[in-house]
């Protein structure tokens, strides 16, 4: 079994002051995601390197204090990428992705581990703009990077799919995070590709010149929804530190395991852990049958 843990840090400095590392310790997860470090490679040096025997691979923002991914494993990848190729994006430190790439396993030969930081919008029509542009390269990337190997990208996507997803869906139709074009966007990447395909057919009559916008079809999988369908309350992983929204449970789930179907099949359970607080988000692990 491969047991996978995303969560938002909102601070390895705050999460580790919280109990960090002992809880990664008594879990024993294969592999944590994380997000949000707001730390650079010297705050990290002989602090942060291995949490609880595992051993960190670092994507660092430029800007000090800000973003920030990291992926820790207790196995050796095959290769480590950091950024994904946007002159824009990758001085934010919002990607690393490990390869563990064995020709000799059964399951996913070629699977990736990702740790991924969408952009929030939620400062601003600036930063909104960005995160829009942020989507609008990043399909693609992974779309592309789909066609060659298996992958779950887990991490803070900044964006609550549908009206189980957060408590407050009515108020917040018109807020970032929940705007319907974020929503289309994540449509669109769990699309069944195949569907998609037929789907263009039918509107094309076969020419394939679409009378309307193309349905492309990512074929993603939303693990957790795979697991949990209908669940509400208990799937929110984010809550805002204004007023008594983690003790109401006014929250949203933002926090994502997306898998290509492949590996989504392997999945078994799904955790949401909240008997502690870390930060301000959950984190959301995913038990997979698979051998790294």
């Amino acid at each position: 079994m491969f047991k996978l843990t995303s969560l938002n840090l909102n601070g390895i400095r705050s999460a580790a002051s919280k109990g960090l590392q002992e809880w990664v310790g008594q879990t024993q997860p294969d592999c944590i995601c994380v997000q949000e470090l707001k730390a650079q490679a010297a705050d990290v040096a002989g602090r942060f390197e291995e949490i609880a025997g595992l051993k960190g691979h670092f994507h660092f923002a430029e800007k000090k204090g800000y973003s920030g991914v990291a992926v820790y494993t207790r196995h050796e990848p095959s290769d480590v990428i950091t950024g994904y190729g946007s002159t824009e994006f990758d001085a934010e430190g919002r990607y690393v992705e490990l390869r563990f790439d064995r020709p000799g396993r059964k399951q996913a030969p070629k699977l990736s581990i990702i740790s991924c930081y969408f952009p929030s919008g939620s400062s601003g029509e600036e930063r909104q703009a960005a995160k829009f542009r942020f989507l609008a390269e990043f399909y693609p990337y992974l779309a592309s990077l789909k066609e060659t190997r298996d992958f779950v990208l887990c991490g803070d996507i900044n964006i609550a799919h549908q009206e189980i997803d957060l408590k407050n869906f009515k108020g917040n139709k018109k807020n970032s995070g929940f705007l319907p074009e974020e929503r289309a966007w994540m449509s669109e990447l769990l699309r069944d590709a195949e569907l998609a395909e037929e789907a263009l057919e039918e509107m094309t009559g076969g020419t394939g010149q679409p009378s309307v916008k193309a349905v492309r079809g990512g074929g993603m999988v939303d693990v957790y929804r795979q697991l949990q369908p209908t669940a509400t309350d208990t799937a929110y992983t984010w809550w805002s530190n204004r007023g008594q929204a983690y003790a109401k449970n006014v929250g949203w789930r933002l926090d994502y395991h997306l898998a290509t179907p492949a590996v989504a099949a392997l999945a078994q359970s799904e955790t949401i852990y909240k008997t502690q607080r870390f930060s301000d988000h959950a984190p959301i692990t995913v038990d997979y049958a698979l051998t790294l």
